[in-house]
């Protein structure tokens, strides 16, 4: 079933998925921010102390910034934080973070805590506000990350949208180039009909019979956007036996359906223009008439489709017998739905007669 345009709406991720993702941009952050304390202080042998301490503050600052903008940006009805609110609320989080994780490492190492009336201190003020840059940093780069892949998602939707729109115009096209053969069929049975009312009723008689029983073989199938091939078969078989009792012994057929094919879904009376096709312009001018062959086979993934019949053949009427109504309705309707993947073939068949070939991909139920 083909998506509908309304399911195509960009789904937020769930928020503490989201804090969860963007904290590994707060661990980098953190060791980079080591690294540079280790080089200024001239301490090599202090790098793993500095990795922890630099890495809690920045995940405890981080979480204390990114959290509340990440629970109000998921909210629909409330406004995302704007800069001036983010600089205030990290103002507010630069500090705490950095006691806390100060307090965190030191738990850890079992340092001493320090007091928080000994903490304003000159050096730690200044790396108060490394943290407040760090913070700033950090929350640029998630802010810059969420809008290009928000960029990227609504590129996709656009794309998905267009399809979900093409393909819903191919559907509507196809319906009506489908359309177009069942009365071409039925005009044409329902003019010989008439023909043989007057003439030889009982055969008339006999040919409503056929055509009722074809066309509840069809009418269902025909409704449907896809059937399969087993269906198909059963439809010409039908039409066949409609054909049968207006030409009488001038005419003969066979159908071969391999069971493994069976099942292979195609569109609606495909078949059913070949083989008119093959009737009206092969067999019914030929005096005396011939037979019609249906057949399938499949070979990597291609499913091809034959109707061989051994009438006039093309010479004479090359135009009718590739370019009448029913196939070049058949061509596109096959070019609507596989494009180049699919081709319809008429040649000439060995040793008299015309071969039709339809070739589209496989699709099995």
């Amino acid at each position: 079933m083909s998506p509908s345009i309304e399911s195509l709406a960009i789904k937020p991720r769930a928020p503490m998925r989201r804090l969860l993702d963007e904290l590994r941009i707060a661990l980098v952050i953190g060791a980079m921010a080591a690294l540079v304390i280790t080089l200024v202080v001239g301490r090599p042998e202090s790098l793993f102390e500095q990795l922890v301490f630099s890495i809690s503050i920045a995940v405890i600052g981080f979480s204390m910034v990114n959290g509340p903008r990440i629970w109000l940006l998921d909210h629909p009805r409330r406004k995302p934080l704007s800069w001036p609110a983010l600089i205030a609320l990290m103002a507010f989080a630069a500090p705490v973070a950095h006691y806390s994780g100060l307090v965190l490492g030191s738990l850890l190492f079992g340092f001493k805590i320090p007091g928080i009336a000994d903490y304003p201190t000159l050096p730690r003020v200044s790396m108060i506000v490394f943290t407040f840059l760090g913070l700033i940093m950090m929350t640029a780069i998630v802010i810059h990350r969420e809008r290009l892949r928000r960029v990227e998602q609504e590129h996709h939707q656009a794309r998905l949208r267009a399809e979900v729109i093409e393909r819903t115009a191919l559907q509507a096209q196809l319906r009506l180039l489908q359309a177009q053969i069942e009365p071409h069929m039925l005009f044409n049975t329902l003019a010989n009909l008439q023909g043989l009312i007057a003439l030889d009723p009982g055969r008339a008689s006999e040919m409503l019979d056929q055509l009722i029983q074809y066309l509840r073989a069809t009418l269902g199938a025909s409704r449907s956007e896809s059937t399969t091939l087993a269906q198909e078969f059963a439809a010409m078989e039908a039409y066949l036996g409609l054909m049968k009792v207006r030409m009488g012994a001038r005419l003969s057929y066979r159908l071969s359906l391999p069971p493994e094919l069976r099942g292979a879904r195609v569109p609606p009376m495909l078949l059913q223009p070949l083989v008119e096709n093959a009737i009206v312009h092969g067999l019914e001018p030929a005096i005396d008439g011939g037979a019609v062959d249906i057949g399938a086979t499949a070979e990597n993934g291609v499913l091809q489709l034959s109707v061989r019949d051994s009438g006039c053949g093309l010479t004479g009427a090359p135009a009718s017998r590739g370019g009448g109504i029913g196939v070049a309705t058949t061509r596109e309707r096959l070019h609507v739905l596989y494009g180049e993947r699919a081709a319809v073939v008429i040649e000439a068949a060995l040793p008299q007669g015309t071969l039709a070939r339809l070739h589209f991909p496989l699709e099995s139920t």
